[in-house]
């Protein structure tokens, strides 16, 4: 702003700033100032001209434009109109698309259905978010590493998990609020970090799907936080819902025994409901008690007790399906449930389980009567298309309006060209299958009474889709301080002293150390042997010790939703620890190899 303030920029001599804010390479931003007030429409041309991305701005003096809708490596042509009948015409050339960013291998609709909409994809493996227009160009994407689902909030702003691990494989520190410039609004810290899925509540309160950060279990709590303070209002803890130890899934541990992937608000119930993958169930609890009113899903295995008061029986003449390790439920306005069932394994008994290749994914919509506690399957995508279609994992539904839906099964893979057994991006970093080739790719759908008016094929796997318009209505640039609302979980010490030599010496170069400070935290990123005994350190300036253990052994993971955060060698270990709790300056140390070593840096806090 402050070059913007200096020069004299006009209508024909504007202020160009591609990829303002350093994360959304797509994007641009034209200043320039106008004797008298008017209107300033953007005109982003396509190739061709149905690609026209367009945008009227309120009429001011002071024109701060953002410009979204640029293509990768191209010269790109902008016209720019006021109300007053002046235009100009300028181009900004971009870079070309990294690799990162996956381009569709086939994608049929039309641009009259899609008009101004992109479908955005975010990634579940080693790619970035990306915004597709009617062609299957690549019109936007974030070069952070975002992560889990992309939402509009009524404000117009965005929300999506941070690119900031707290821990492994996925927790992230929470949610950022941006806009498509790559502008952060807010950071909402979570104490037990984010995974998954959050909803935005009529009175702007968020639900967000977190974990107790220390506890034994993880994703088996959900939150609600105030959007202007941070601060948490309402806690529902699973595991004082449900049993843990029944009904499983095949995917199932003690460790994530619920694995929430969902969660929606009913206003006309005043309940929540959501998607325990690893128990094959949707639930749906009072908001206010956080009692159980209902749960979908295969009875068995439950305890005949739940199964008596809270399960549905299947009722009708038609087809009927359970879903099996489902993923991202709907609630719709006649309070039908819609789910994408990815149907992993398809039974809850281990002799029935199905292969992979004998096996499919489909969106599915259920009916559900909670006086007779029937239920009925009322609509189904996918099925009819077989292994070619199935997702053992990640996956979403979308309603728009009565027959008209998204299904995006993002998780399909193959092994030397037929269905993969397991997760195929799992496969591909094991060392015991190196001389397989598998191959990745995910199919977004869009029905309108039954007629497929959309679908996108892209070569990789992505979480969820969501079909936008880049620019929201009345949309301006907000050039507001960001803020970071809400505050870490103190990272816990160790008791546990190792016996090491103090060496006054520097970390050795084969560990490859690095630390990167933040404002509320710090890391210390390293390569350590499997299952080498190592410890942080911070001496603080009265020679008090905090001791932080360096877990160096390599972790596997059933279920890995996002695995962005996924190092290609698993020797490469972060050890992050927040500023919570801590006050003044600390030494840096590491121990390793029975020495202590010195990193040369003093951190604050």
């Amino acid at each position: 702003m402050e070059k913007f303030e200096a020069g004299n920029y006009s209508l024909e001599n504007p202020l160009v700033i591609l990829n303002p804010y350093g994360v959304a390479p797509l994007t641009a931003m034209i200043l320039f100032n106008t004797p008298i007030a008017c209107e300033a429409k953007i005109i982003v041309k396509g190739k061709e001209h149905p690609g026209d991305i367009q945008h009227t701005f309120p009429a001011a003096t002071r024109h701060i434009l953002p410009v979204y809708g640029l293509y990768g490596g191209y010269k790109n042509t902008i016209k720019i109109i006021l109300s007053t009948s002046s235009s100009n015409t300028i181009t900004i050339q971009t870079e070309p698309l990294p690799k990162s960013v996956a381009i569709p291998s086939s994608i049929k609709t039309t641009s009259e259905y899609m008009g101004n909409n992109l479908m955005f994809l975010s990634p579940s493996m080693a790619s970035l978010t990306v915004g597709y227009d009617y062609a299957g160009d690549v019109r936007w994407y974030c070069s952070l590493n975002v992560c889990f689902d992309l939402k509009r909030m009524p404000n117009g702003h965005l929300l999506i998990g941070t690119g900031r691990l707290v821990k492994v494989p996925y927790y992230t520190s929470g949610l950022y609020e941006m806009a498509f410039s790559g502008k952060i609004f807010k950071e909402f810290i979570l104490p037990g970090g984010y995974h998954h899925d959050q909803f935005v509540m009529e009175d702007g309160n968020l639900l967000v799907l977190t974990q107790d950060f220390y506890a034994d279990t993880v994703e088996d709590v959900c939150v609600l936080i105030d959007p202007h303070s941070g601060d948490i209002l309402k806690k529902w803890d699973f595991k004082n819902i449900l049993p843990q130890d029944v009904a499983g899934s095949g995917t199932q541990t003690a460790h994530d025994w619920f694995h929430n992937n969902a969660v929606w608000y009913d206003n006309r119930t005043n309940s929540l409901t959501l998607s325990g993958r690893h128990q094959d169930v949707i639930i749906n609890i009072d908001y206010e008690t956080g009692g159980l009113n209902w749960m979908i899903g295969d009875p068995e295995g439950w305890p005949q007790e739940l199964v008596d008061k809270y399960f549905f029986t299947p009722a009708g003449d038609g087809e009927f399906d359970w879903q099996y390790e489902q993923h991202g439920c709907v609630v719709l306005p006649d309070g039908d449930i819609m789910v994408f069932d990815n149907g992993h394994y398809r039974s809850k008994n281990k002799e029935n389980y199905r292969l992979n290749k004998d096996n499919f994914s489909r969106g599915v919509r259920y009916r559900i009567d909670t006086e007779r506690m029937t239920i009925q399957q009322i609509w189904q995508y996918g099925k009819e298309r077989g292994a070619d279609f199935f997702s053992p994992f990640i996956c979403n539904v979308e309603y728009y309006d009565e027959g008209h839906y998204m299904v995006h099964s993002g998780g399909i893979g193959y092994e030397n060209g037929k269905p993969c057994e397991g997760l195929a991006v799992g496969k591909s970093k094991n060392p015991k299958f190196k001389d397989n080739v598998y191959t990745l790719n995910s199919i977004t759908c869009e029905l309108v009474n039954d007629e497929l008016v959309y679908e996108l094929q892209v070569p990789a796997n992505f979480y969820r889709a969501e079909k936008l318009p880049i620019y929201y209505a009345n949309e301006v640039a907000e050039l507001c301080e960001g803020q970071r609302l809400g505050q870490f979980v103190e990272t816990q010490t160790t008791r546990m002293k190792i016996k090491a030599l103090e060496t006054k010496e520097p970390i050795p170069e084969h560990y490859q150390a690095k630390i990167v400070e933040e404002e509320d935290r710090f890391c210390l990123n390293a390569i350590y042997e499997s299952g080498e005994t190592a410890q942080l350190l911070l001496v603080s300036e009265s020679d008090e010790i905090l001791r932080y253990p360096i877990n160096t052994v390599a972790q596997a993971y059933g279920a890995m939703c996002v695995g962005t955060f996924q190092k290609s060698d698993p020797r490469n270990v972060d050890t992050f620890v927040t500023k919570t709790g801590l006050s003044g300056k600390y030494q840096v140390k590491l121990v390793a190899e029975d020495k202590i070593y010195e990193t040369g840096v003093t951190i604050s806090a």
